[in-house]
């Protein structure tokens, strides 16, 4: 089984879920996307694998997620 890891070596959380795959012996296909962006069919399938919408995937902690609230 191919494991493909959407990757920002920006962030920690990423590294630190590259390093728990890598740890356990696994070498994940790496997409750095933001220099390679999934296209809009492309996360449309990986939403519906995960059973989430895209809200679900927002950091709730930051701006953007508090603005799109409805009120």
């Amino acid at each position: 089984m191919t494991v493909r890891i959407y990757h920002n070596p920006r962030c920690s959380k990423s590294r630190q879920t590259l390093q728990l795959l890598r740890d356990r012996g696994i070498e994940p296909e790496i997409v750095e996307y933001l220099k390679h962006p999934p296209s809009a069919v492309v996360l449309d399938g990986l939403l519906r694998a995960m059973g989430m919408q895209p809200r679900d995937l927002m950091r709730r902690k930051e701006a953007p997620y508090r603005r799109a609230q409805p009120r």
